[in-house]
């Protein structure tokens, strides 16, 4: 196990992809954060807090439920209604981006709605894609081996990544 990022610079590339987003949806009355379950969620809730701080903008929360294994197999489900992100602004927010899959399923189901715009963000990418996705805000983009594996343990005081 090997660490990559420790728990000040996982909080610093927070605060930087926050400043990241604002800059790009600055004109946005409101932004839709929507955090894959599992640490894409609590990467949200860190986002909005960095947004929420440097902005008066609306930001609305949501978590986004699939089956990260077999996305297929459930629907995949949003903790708000779906009809809200019509014509919406929409960040797609997971921790580590890695084949694109569980990004991917997601996306087709807030794509079942118009919305205005929808951008991704992951604090780590590996760059292994089978799917046809990418990310628009990095916090760090690293060359794995297909046999490595990133973890990312998020929580207010100990945050680390690593390579295992």
């Amino acid at each position: 196990m090997q660490s990559i990022l420790s728990h000040q610079e996982i909080q610093q590339k927070i605060t930087r992809l926050g400043y990241e987003v604002l800059e790009n949806c600055f004109e946005e009355p409101t932004i839709f954060l929507g955090g894959i379950c599992g640490n894409g969620i609590v990467l949200a809730e860190k986002l909005k807090k960095v947004i929420q701080q440097e902005s008066d903008q609306n930001v609305v929360l949501f978590e986004i439920k699939v089956n990260k294994d077999e996305p297929w197999k459930d629907p995949v489900q949003l903790s708000i209604p779906q009809s809200d992100l019509k014509h919406g602004y929409i960040i797609l927010i997971d921790d580590v981006l890695n084949s694109g899959k569980t990004m991917q399923y997601s996306l087709v189901k807030i794509l079942e709605e118009p919305t205005k715009a929808i951008k991704t963000v992951a604090l780590v990418d590996r760059t292994h894609r089978r799917y046809p996705i990418k990310a628009d805000f990095v916090g760090l983009s690293l060359s794995t081996t297909l046999k490595e594996r990133v973890e990312i343990n998020l929580n207010d005081t100990n945050s680390e990544a690593y390579l295992l």
